[in-house]
């Protein structure tokens, strides 16, 4: 009975994380690897383990590493300088503490104000902003899909 209710309460958790990958309202992986914890915590780590859960906690931190990955590449794709790389991946940091606006306007004014200060062309620094807010769209469907994977290698190893 407790394992039913342990996979339950982790698909609640899987549910929302992924929730939270579309809608930035929760970081998604973080989210999902709670869910595991949960469940090793209700139902007893046997099924799981403690060194599948250190390799899980691991790859959600890559998962979320995605999204600055895939910035400073958009930046870098569309003209953008070190400078707008930089600055797209501190926008992105400063921009998780203003859910959900700046998620999507972070990365963008953070690499349009660090081309500009390091001075760069006004065309080229809204150029860099443009491909880092790219950047955040395109890593979607791998965060997605690093996910499935998460939550996949979960539901084989408790079965």
């Amino acid at each position: 009975m407790t394992e039913i209710l342990a996979i339950i309460v982790a698909f609640l958790f899987f549910l929302v994380g992924l929730a939270g990958t579309l809608l930035p309202v929760l970081p998604g992986p973080l989210t999902i690897w709670l869910g595991m914890l949960v469940y090793g915590i209700i139902a007893g780590f046997d099924d799981i383990g403690v060194f599948f859960l250190v390799v899980q906690a691991l790859l959600a931190l890559g998962v979320m590493g995605v999204d600055y990955l895939f910035a400073a590449m958009g930046s870098r794709y569309f003209g953008g300088s070190k400078a707008g790389l930089w600055g797209a991946a501190i926008g992105l940091l400063i921009g998780l503490f203003f859910f959900p606006y700046g998620l999507l306007l972070g990365p963008f004014l953070g690499a349009v104000l660090a081309e500009l200060i390091f001075k760069s062309k006004t065309d080229r620094a809204v150029r860099s902003g443009f491909g880092a807010s790219l950047g955040i769209f395109g890593a979607l469907p791998i965060k997605l899909a690093l996910e499935a994977v998460m939550i996949a290698w979960f539901v084989v190893r408790i079965i």
